[in-house]
């Protein structure tokens, strides 16, 4: 049996592969420390959960406008428009089911067969995904180790041209965690200008960001937010990662096409779900500070661990919560590598080629576990490395 081209080139996320494996070994009595999901392993916040609860009581079970509720849709332009200093207008966002959906439908709506788009490798695997399904020429643009994990700026001008429909960008990164700066922005907006393209910034992660930093947007820049869309959602920031709520920001018009596209295919976000994001953007944001503060811990101490392994180099994450140390000394591929800590370590982290050709040579690791046992990991880890 023979299936439609757009689905041939479709592969597992590798997150969910090590998963597998990891849990098989579990089966089998192997204990196992879990670096490679990429959710918080904090719960979701009471008030949130509670709010969701009442809502399912009072029987808020029912349909709503597949572009999401006017009152989600006004929580989240006030947030936006706060956080990025712009007024944005509650016609602009259109919430779903998780961020994917916000991800996969702008890019079916404004991507012809044959218009090239840029993302960044390594990347989420999603990016490439949508690109093929759209029917666009993925371009990929490295993300550069001694640029913090931003562009290659340089590659990016030589493959930048009046074909490329969508530039992609995703700060503070998956698998990186490095920020963009201003300065690369800039630059990247001026070329989606002079070209005449869109943008798609993935923002997923941008409250998760540390040392007090600030996370800029290519939207706030002169002139981006008409050609701009902002992804991002509830997952990370709120531990809502099951509850599966998202949203994009963009012109209006386009907000109106995506609606289509979510009319036709997943109807529209569960309301009792919509009512929990309205308290989780509305109500005490004091227990997201705890958490940060907490995955800065957590990052510091498996940052210093990994450096102090032979062989390891690592830079300290701007943001998110992932480590994506560099493995390359060691002279293996780096899916031979994540098997080896997963057999002989009893530690499962993911290979940094599952997130492109350029993520060869790295290690993603997930610090959204305990210290202690983010310590145990680092041990384990450094034992089977000095073997070799």
């Amino acid at each position: 049996m023979s299936y439609a081209h757009r689905t041939s080139h479709l592969k597992p996320e590798g997150a969910y592969q090590v998963l597998a494996k990891a849990q098989a070994l579990e089966a089998a009595g192997r204990e196992i420390i879990h670096l490679e999901i990429g959710q918080p392993d904090f719960e979701t916040f009471a008030n949130i959960s509670l709010a969701g609860i009442r809502a399912i009581t009072e029987g808020k079970t029912r349909y709503t406008p597949p572009i999401g509720m006017k009152p989600l849709r006004e929580a989240i332009a006030d947030y936006t428009g706060h956080r990025l200093g712009l007024d944005i207008h509650p016609d602009q966002v259109v919430v779903s089911p998780g961020a994917k959906p916000n991800l996969f439908f702008p890019a079916l709506a404004l991507i012809e067969p044959g218009d090239e788009v840029i993302y960044p490798d390594p990347g989420f695997p999603t990016y490439e995904a949508m690109i093929r399904v759209a029917g666009g020429v993925p371009v990929k643009v490295p993300l550069l180790e001694g640029n913090n994990f931003s562009f290659d700026l340089e590659a990016f001008h030589r493959l930048v041209n009046d074909r490329t429909r969508l530039i992609i960008l995703n700060s503070p990164s998956n698998p990186t965690g490095g920020v963009m700066p201003l300065i690369d922005l800039k630059e990247i907006a001026a070329a989606a200008q002079q070209h005449d393209c869109w943008v798609m910034s993935d923002e997923i992660y941008t409250r998760t960001v540390y040392d007090h930093a600030s996370v800029p947007s290519i939207a706030s820049l002169p002139g981006m937010i008409e050609r701009t869309i902002i992804v991002d959602g509830f997952s990370k920031t709120y531990a809502m990662t099951g509850w599966r709520l998202g949203y994009g920001v963009m012109p209006k018009e386009l907000a109106q096409v995506v609606q289509l596209l979510l009319t036709h295919s997943v109807g529209c976000t569960a309301q009792f779900v919509q009512v929990a994001g309205i308290e989780a953007l509305t109500g005490p944001q004091d227990q997201v500070e705890v958490v940060v503060a907490e995955y800065q811990r957590r990052r510091d101490v498996i940052v210093s661990g990994l450096n102090a392994i032979p062989g390891i180099t690592c830079q300290n994450p701007q943001g998110a919560f992932y480590v994506f140390p560099n493995i390359k000394s060691f002279g293996i591929s780096s899916n031979v590598m994540a098997d080896m800590l997963l057999e002989r370590a009893g530690v499962a982290v993911l290979p940094g080629s599952s997130f492109g050709e350029y993520g060869e040579g790295y290690l993603r690791l997930v610090y959204s576990n305990s210290i202690e046992n983010i310590q145990r990991a680092i041990r384990q880890i450094e034992a089977v490395l000095k073997a070799l």
